[in-house]
């Protein structure tokens, strides 16, 4: 190994035999560097060998920051090597040089470094780039080294042009362009997918090749994400906005399901199919399958005839045997369609001869049947025996208990009622001197005779007295009474033509206007002519002025309610809206089997014009089930006529209905009058009702009335009824109790049950009362009752305690326990209503709603735009339980918007922002959880929101 240049002198010395003396001289000087600038010859003399050959030339080389980078160079055989650097030699006081002995070929080899630094670079300003080049002697001469470049290396910040998001459909062509950061040496481009590198030699579908863009040939749903362009050369690493590309997928309908079977088993009804927008199912926003998802026609099921005989024949010769026949067949009608066939014999036989037939060779009226007639006889006899001590002994009972009966005034005249069956009760007027007559010096008419229509008791003597009066100058409508032998009454409108009567305005009972308070016996005329007039609401009504931030109107405790979303009404507008429930006999007359569902609920004005559906609650009692109802929303035109707007299960891009347990909350674009109708499809549909118990004291001291309600299950009947209980001094003795009444025919019955025996007695025929299917099923919203009377045996009993049982036939019951007393000072009141619901009717503004309008604006920003996940309003709509109709969501502006004025429609009692928050956790949008900003915090916010709308 050789020595560095620092002896380069010496080494000169040792040429003189090759070299003549003004070469050394020259070489001395330029290897002393006494001047730089002077050049070096290009060859030196040397002895005879060979030129020297670079076993390794200098490359091109990048300063990072102010890092030297370092130039190395080697030769052989070599006796010296200098650097030329931008055409000047380098001193050789930089150089650093090894030698060394090539074992092969015996030849010398010599390596020379040097260091270039950044600010010689960025010192030198020549028209090419900073270069250096290896210049290496031998005894033959020299040889230069190729020219190796120096620059500083960097990678600017910005890129030229950023990846830009796309949404396309699916099997679509997707180009992702990216140009980096201008930089030296040039960067690399790598392509990144929600943070992970994509390679592109394993999927064919994907080119990154063509000039740093990203192309995949054909969109999958895998290739929706976050695709990022990521720069990097020896300097820096730069990472470009990333672009979300989403691959969605259009809906497609599936194939129709089979028609369903007729959903009537007689007579006219419909059928249906359906179809699912699953094929495909839309992703990532895709667009919703147009058209409907239900088709509906009408179909004709034949109904059953049950087969009928025809006349019986003549009577066919007598046989052999004494015998003659007649026949009938079962053919007027002939039973079809599954009827039933004729009931009894088709085939009848007779003796034929009168007793001439012969027997054992005689006569039959030549043999003596003394055994037979003795039998018979005896028998006759007993028989006739019994049934006149039965006549007597039934008799004298009548007659003892007519007479221990008498104060109530009424007889039951016609045995028939003791022994069942339907019989008209007949009232006769009763002795001379009962108080109860309204003129007792009239002479009675035995002949008079009245019957009434509807669910009645024979409750108090004030009852017997408006029955009396009654039946001197008004006609009464017919009933029909059926006594059981428990001595149980039902009462029901007769459906015989030639039972029907003509019904009085002042006759007893009618609905819910009779009033039951306290009525003293001089009184009794103004009472009955003011029967019929009592003071009744046709409607309940609210108001509520409201603008552009919107606002809630509530009809307290009626379950009815407007929301008015913020920007409905264009700005600098304001409204006075309104809100009306129908309580007088509706409008809406059921058709066929339809049965009215919920109140006729009123909004206006109707020429009002909003820009964003406002949402329409109405309560219903309606046990929710499409396979058992079938449930329309109608509107009342401008002519008075109802018109369907829409079916529950259709889908419709006018409106929306979202069906709950006990509301349904629409979403509409017009105001006006809006009621739901139900059409029951089996004998399984079922309303709910609502049965509560009232009690109030009677005319007579020891009297005690109650009043049993079973109404629809709608907070605005329930309302109407307390109403008038105030009104005629009722009291509620028992929590109201959810009785399910199913459409299968069969009637109610209300019976009082564990009446204390010496305490208390209830008055006859009045243990239970029966009410009609019809009467219960289309009872067109007007509150049906039964009232039952008690007496005291003494007036000492203050307390009172029994049942009262509520049951349909073959179906639902319930028990609603009487434990009261009948002093007002004593008894314990049971609240009708919770006070908040009617604290404030209209709230307008922030305050109205659950969600603070910030974070709304929030979700709707974040939920209206598609997302790469799938993570968009339609699954907003899923985790708000709205599975269906989802097309209409799509033609609005803000489909998040719209599905939040559901939620604040659904949850204005609870507002349970705690399960919303978890929704939006769920769908991984938020970690926030809205139950946890403080009142501050709402105040704030709804402070700034006014401020910002010049409030």
């Amino acid at each position: 190994m050789g020595t560095a240049a620092a002896g380069g002198g010496y080494g000169a010395r040792r040429w003189l035999p090759w070299l003549g003396l003004c070469f050394w001289a020259a070489g001395a000087a330029a290897a002393r560097g006494t001047d730089n600038s002077e050049v070096l010859p290009d060859s030196i003399p040397s002895a005879p060998g060979t030129l020297p050959h670079f076993v390794e030339e200098p490359e091109d080389a990048y300063i990072i920051k102010s890092n030297p980078i370092a130039l190395r160079c080697k030769a052989r055989p070599a006796m010296q090597i200098f650097f030329k650097c931008n055409g000047e030699w380098v001193h050789q006081n930089e150089h650093v040089s090894e030698e060394s002995l090539d074992e092969s070929s015996g030849l010398k080899v010599r390596e020379v470094f040097i260091n270039v630094t950044r600010q010689q670079v960025e010192d030198f300003h020549g028209p090419e780039d900073y270069w250096c080049q290896c210049v290496a002697w031998s005894h033959l001469g020299t040889s230069k080294s190729r020219k190796a470049s120096v620059r500083i290396a960097y990678l600017r910040k910005n890129f030229e042009q950023d990846p830009q998001g796309r949404e396309v459909p699916i099997e679509g062509m997707i180009v992702l362009h990216c140009r980096p950061p201008e930089g030296v040496p040039a960067a690399e481009v790598e392509w990144l997918k929600n943070e992970e590198p994509i390679d592109s030699e394993q999927d064919e579908n994907i080119d990154t090749r063509a000039d740093h863009n990203l192309i995949i040939r054909q969109a999958r749903l895998s290739d929706s994400g976050n695709y990022t362009c990521m720069a990097a050369n020896i300097v820096a690493k730069r990472r470009s906005l990333s672009a979300t590309v989403v691959v969605y997928v259009n809906g497609g309908w599936s194939s129709w399901t089979e028609w369903s079977a007729c959903n009537v088993r007689c007579g006219r009804g419909w059928q249906k199919r359906s179809r699912t927008c699953t094929n495909p199912a839309p992703l990532n926003g895709g667009a919703f399958c147009e058209g409907m998802s239900v088709q509906k026609i009408t179909c004709t099921a034949l109904c059953p005839v049950d087969g009928s005989w025809e006349v019986w024949s003549e009577w066919s010769v007598c046989s052999p045997e004494c015998e003659h026949l007649r026949i009938r067949e079962c053919t007027a009608p002939p039973p079809r369609n599954g009827g039933k066939f004729c009931e009894g014999l088709s085939q009848e036989s007779e003796n034929c001869t009168d007793g001439l037939c012969i027997l054992d060779k005689k006569p039959l009226h030549e043999i003596k049947p003394q055994s037979i007639e003795n039998a018979s006889d005896i028998a006759l006899y007993s028989g006739l025996g019994a049934a006149v001590v039965a006549v007597a002994v039934l008799v004298i009972g009548v007659t003892l208990y007519r007479r221990s009966h008498s104060d109530y005034g009424v007889d039951v005249i016609d045995s028939s009622a003791l022994t069942g069956g339907f019989q008209t009760f007949n009232f006769k007027t009763v002795r001379q001197g009962n108080s109860l007559l309204l003129n007792p010096a009239m002479q009675p008419d035995l002949t008079v005779s009245r019957t009434y229509s509807g669910p009645i008791c024979l409750q108090d003597p004030l009852d017997k007295e408006l029955m009396t009066e009654s039946s001197l100058f008004n006609p009464l409508s017919d009933i029909k009474v059926k006594v059981q032998s428990s001595f149980m009454v039902s009462l029901g409108v007769s459906e015989r033509p030639d039972y029907h009567g003509k019904n009085h305005s002042g006759t007893f009972p009618h609905g819910n206007n009779r009033g039951f308070s306290t009525i003293h016996p001089r009184n009794k005329t103004p009472y009955i002519q003011n029967l019929s007039s009592l003071p009744t609401r046709t409607e309940l009504r609210t108001t509520g002025v409201f603008g552009h931030l919107g606002g809630r109107l509530v009809m307290p405790n009626t379950g009815v309610s407007l929301l008015i979303p913020h920007g409905a009404i264009p700005e600098e507008n304001s409204w006075e809206i309104y809100m009306s429930i129908n309580q007088g006999e509706p409008s809406l007359q059921s058709d066929g089997s339809e049965v009215l569902l919920s109140p006729e609920v009123t909004c206006g004005p109707p020429d009002m014009l909003v820009t964003t559906p406002f949402a329409l609650t109405i309560p219903h009692c309606a046990d929710v089930s499409s396979e058992h109802w079938n449930i329309h929303l109608k509107k009342r035109t401008q002519q008075g006529k109802w018109e369907e707007v829409m079916s529950v299960e259709d889908e419709s891009t006018s409106c929306y209905c979202l069906l709950d347990p006990f509301a349904c909350h629409v979403l509409l674009d017009s105001f006006g009058t809006y009621a739901l109708t139900g059409e029951p499809i089996t004998d399984c549909a079922v309303k709910q009702l609502k049965v509560a118990v009232f009690g109030c004291m009677s005319c007579n001291s020891l009297d005690y009335n109650l009043r049993v309600y079973c109404v629809d299950n709608t907070p605005c009947a329930f309302q109407e009824v307390v109403s008038d209980e105030r009104h005629q001094g009722g009291q509620l003795l028992e929590e109201p109790k959810l009785l399910h009444f199913k459409g299968n025919t069969f009637s109610l019955q209300i019976s009082v049950l564990d009446i204390p025996p010496f305490l208390w007695r209830i008055k006859p025929f009045t243990a239970c009362q029966e009410v009609p299917f019809s009467r219960v099923w289309s009872s067109n919203r007007q509150p049906l009752h039964c009232a039952f009377s008690l007496e005291r045996y003494t007036p000492t009993t203050t307390q009172l305690s029994c049942k009262i049982c509520i049951r349909q036939l073959k179906g639902h019951e319930q028990i609603l326990q009487v434990q009261t007393s009948i002093l007002e000072s004593e008894r314990e009141t049971i609240t009708f209503f919770a006070q908040e619901d009617s604290t404030f009717p209209a709230q307008t503004g922030p305050k109205a709603f659950k969600i603070p309008y910030s974070i709304r604006q929030r979700i709707c920003a974040t939920f209206d735009t598609p997302n790469a996940k799938g993570k968009d309003w339609q699954m907003l709509a899923q985790k708000n339980s709205i599975n269906r109709n989802l097309s209409y969501f799509a033609t609005q502006s803000s489909p998040s918007a719209v599905i939040l004025n559901l939620w604040e429609a659904r949850h204005q009692q609870d507002g349970d922002l705690d399960s919303l928050a978890c929704a939006l956790e769920e769908i991984g949008r938020t970690h926030t959880k809205l139950s946890n900003i403080t009142e501050s915090q709402l105040e704030d916010a709804d402070f700034n929101y006014s401020r910002q709308n010049g409030l």
